[in-house]
């Protein structure tokens, strides 16, 4: 290899350097990094739990009609 394909490369590796820290800075400045376990705690969550406002409608409404009317 030649000087000048190193010093390409060396160059090149920077450029990437400094677009990745500027891709790191730019995440944690927008907050990407404050709730890091909020989406892996959500997934558990039950969907048809009685208490969450989505359901609050399919609460009063019956499952299955009574034998006697």
């Amino acid at each position: 290899m030649t000087t000048s394909t190193l010093v390409f490369l060396l160059a090149l590796t920077a450029v990437f350097i400094v677009f990745i820290a500027l891709g790191i800075f730019w995440a944690i400045k927008s907050g990407q990094f404050e709730d890091m376990e909020g989406p892996a705690q959500r997934i558990l969550m039950d969907d048809d739990d009685p208490m969450l406002p989505s359901n609050q409608g399919e609460q009063n409404v019956p499952k299955h009609k009574s034998k006697l009317q």
